[in-house]
């Protein structure tokens, strides 16, 4: 099957959710012995040259790069806000020179199914219309306008009114793309169900994140017991206001608690303020790092204190395939079937997060135990190739 993947953003390197779930899927493709094409915006956020690629990601897929700023702008957007109805964030994907390109490869090479990676392509289904005759499947990371909408609750002032306005525009643009596409992949059950509500007539088939288990393999050799950690990209408004809530309202008791214990923080592009409110006795804040997984390997509880955000948490399948017992909220693990208990711990307000990890660190059987559990979990319901021989299944059926 020829498969072309646009997304809008380069999937290299995978340091964040929606990098790794087109990633891993154009890997699952090309080990299915599948021809895969990736048309991707190159924005000056995760800009890089395909040099920088390693010959082994280059070989799986024919990637095209096309130059699309994509930057932010405080003008910009209250000049979007006065005289458009198109949300900011739609608005900085909006290309002529993706479009030319685009159409362009349309042109030259035939594909069967077209596959977008995310909501902020959908532009783009009326030249890919008139192009090819492919199938045209909008894949659904989350429910955008959800996060806004979320984040904007915990907010207040002017930016909870501006992010309730952006969360508005959003769902209209969100429902203004529905059916307009083929077919929908929504990467959990939960985000199809809200989109078939909204009004989705289309067919649909839920394919979630799959692991690449070759990568991720659980090792407790250098194992710091006991110890807390988060890893996530500390731009994102959802991780920022998750950690700052624990650090405000958990962190100071547990740590009074435990004179000893370490909280280790590891993610890219911290703002400058929020380096600042790191600065607390007992953690440990290392920014971005080189090898994640050694990382998270190294620690023992992983923390992700999520209010907000949708879609899945990519994170969370990847520290519970490397067997870390996570304690996060019933928000962080939307959309996966876990079991608060077994396989995960589920923490809600502050009391709950420090009896979890009061548990957790005077009980090794137990900690030991949810962490078997996890990677059992992962390894049955998020192998890659089995998520990837299921979408293409479902594709076939419909050709």
């Amino acid at each position: 099957m020829r498969i072309l993947q646009l997304m809008n953003k380069v999937p290299w390197p995978p340091n964040d959710g929606g990098a790794i779930a087109c990633l891993n899927m154009t890997k699952g493709f090309f080990m299915l012995g599948h021809e895969v094409t990736v048309l991707s915006m190159n924005t000056a956020k995760h800009h890089i040259s395909l040099k920088q690629m390693p010959s082994s990601i280059r070989n799986q897929a024919d990637f095209h790069l096309v130059e699309v700023p994509a930057s932010t702008n405080k003008l910009e957007a209250a000049l979007n806000l006065l005289f458009s109805d198109m949300p900011y964030n739609a608005q900085r994907f909006i290309s002529d020179d993706f479009n030319e390109q685009l159409a362009q490869l349309l042109s030259v090479k035939t594909f069967d199914v077209i596959q977008l990676e995310g909501l902020y392509l959908c532009p783009y289904i009326p030249v890919i219309r008139k192009y090819s005759t492919a199938l045209i499947v909008y894949r659904a990371h989350n429910i955008e306008y959800e996060i806004w909408d979320r984040t904007a609750k915990l907010s207040t002032g002017w930016r909870s009114k501006y992010l309730h306005n952006l969360s508005k525009r959003i769902k209209r643009f969100e429902v203004s793309y529905l059916n307009t596409y083929d077919l929908l992949v929504p990467i959990t059950d939960r985000d199809g169900i809200i989109l078939d509500s909204l009004g989705n007539v289309k067919p649909r088939h839920t394919s979630q994140t799959g692991i690449d288990f070759a990568s991720l393999v659980p090792t407790a050799k250098k194992l710091e017991f006991p110890s807390l950690f988060h890893i996530g990209a500390l731009d994102w408004s959802p991780n920022q206001e998750g950690l700052i809530w624990f650090f405000d309202h958990c962190w100071p008791k547990i740590h009074t608690q435990n004179p000893n214990l370490k909280f280790y923080l590891a993610g890219r592009n911290a703002p400058p303020w929020l380096e600042r409110r790191f600065k607390v006795e007992g953690v440990v804040y290392l920014g971005e790092i080189e090898d994640a997984y050694s990382f998270m390997n190294s620690k023992a509880i992983m923390i992700v204190p999520l209010f907000s955000g949708s879609g899945m948490r990519i994170k969370i399948i990847e520290g519970m395939a490397l067997g870390k017992p996570i304690i996060t909220t019933d928000i962080g693990t939307e959309g996966i079937p876990t079991q608060d208990g077994l396989n995960i711990m589920i923490a809600n307000d502050a009391g709950q997060f420090m009896a979890s990890i009061t548990r957790l660190i005077n009980n090794r059987v137990l900690f030991d135990e949810i962490g078997k559990n996890a990677i059992g979990f992962i390894q049955e319901k998020f192998d890659n190739l089995a998520q990837a021989g299921a979408l293409i299944d479902f594709y076939k059926k419909q050709l």
